[in-house]
């Protein structure tokens, strides 16, 4: 039987950027924190036999959950060819289709978006441009953002016809990626936004 900490395990093993972007704002997510999102959308009855697109796909951390929990198709959309490969690598399964594309050119349309998209330190409100896709493909849809963007985040959902049913709030660990990070582990507050269509 699948349970959230064989999520967690399970996506621990998989292999993380070599060498991360910082304009991308690519970090590993930790296996923990995605595990705790997936199995939330699980049990809200959103990742087993739906089709989910995974936006700013990375190493594929959160689509390979949603196909350990039974998803039907899984888009694992990134415009950066390097994290794809890898992706490519940690997931063999023929229901997860590899898209090579820029978020904005991404159309079709799935039950359920799971994103961790760029929190836009590096490039401003590219969060937003993440956000407003999903809620053009999606009536379900999972999104994470630094807690001190809530205001932010809110008020695009709501301009586009979507509701908070809740948000996870968590220490998300950063582990140092790059060379100005000064800490070996740094902890930013994260929340994950569960919205719906109204």
């Amino acid at each position: 039987m699948t349970t959230k900490s064989r999520i967690a395990i399970e996506l621990s093993k998989i292999k993380g950027y070599v060498n991360p972007k910082i304009k991308l704002e690519q970090y590993v997510t930790d296996s923990e924190f995605a595990a705790e999102i997936l199995w939330n959308a699980y049990l809200d009855g959103n990742i087993e036999n739906k089709s989910i697109a995974d936006l700013g796909s990375g190493t594929g951390i959160f689509s390979l959950g949603c196909l350990i929990l039974n998803a039907k198709k899984v888009y694992a959309v990134d415009n950066d060819m390097d994290a794809l490969n890898l992706a490519k690598e940690n997931i063999k399964d023929a229901r997860c289709e590899f898209i090579h594309s820029d978020v904005n050119e991404f159309n079709k349309k799935v039950d359920t978006v799971i994103e961790n998209p760029p929190y836009g330190t590096r490039n401003k409100h590219i969060d937003r441009e993440f956000l407003i896709k999903a809620f053009e493909i999606a009536e379900k849809v999972y999104s994470m953002h630094k807690l001190s963007t809530s205001k932010f985040v809110e008020k695009v959902a709501r301009n586009n016809g979507f509701k908070v049913s809740k948000v996870f709030k968590v220490k998300l660990p950063l582990k140092k990626s790059y060379d100005f990070h000064r800490k070996n582990v740094e902890k930013i507050e994260v929340g994950c936004w569960f919205f719906e269509k109204q």
